[in-house]
């Protein structure tokens, strides 16, 4: 007589009410028993291989991460250079103000400097980026 395979054997376990319910909500999405689901995980989570796969996703988020760093380093140089280019070509191009009216100009300097806050203070709070703004602006183009 031909030895039959062994059959599945029950296992009753308990889940948290939230783990139980997206459980059931993966195996619908998925047209699968939860059973089939649970059986996979165990089996995942006890193969020789797991650890390899955790090191594997751990160093790819890490290469995703490192790469966004770099971009945000780059950008914060042309950021930077940028603004010190700016800031360079405007002191050589202002004619300086005689005495008398110095005094007016550093009033007028600290009103605009106020209303400058006041407007990056204002476009920080709605999250409104010029990034995006010239984004919209060259493809209405």
């Amino acid at each position: 007589m031909a030895m039959s395979p062994e059959k599945k054997r029950r296992l009753s376990v308990y889940l948290d009410p939230d783990l139980k319910r997206r459980l059931a909500d993966f195996a619908d999405r998925r047209e699968q028993s939860a059973s089939l689901i649970a059986e996979a995980a165990i089996a995942s989570f006890l193969s020789p291989d797991a650890d390899e796969r955790k090191e594997a996703a751990i160093v790819k988020r890490l290469d995703r991460l490192e790469r966004s760093l770099h971009r945000i380093e780059r950008d914060l140089e042309i950021t930077n250079e940028t603004l010190v280019l700016f800031i360079r070509s405007w002191l050589n191009s202002i004619v300086p103000l005689p005495e008398n009216a110095q005094v007016v100009a550093r009033a007028q300097g600290a009103e605009r400097y106020e209303r400058f806050i006041e407007a990056l203070g204002h476009r920080l709070a709605m999250g409104t980026r010029i990034r995006q703004e010239l984004a919209s602006d060259f493809t209405s183009e």
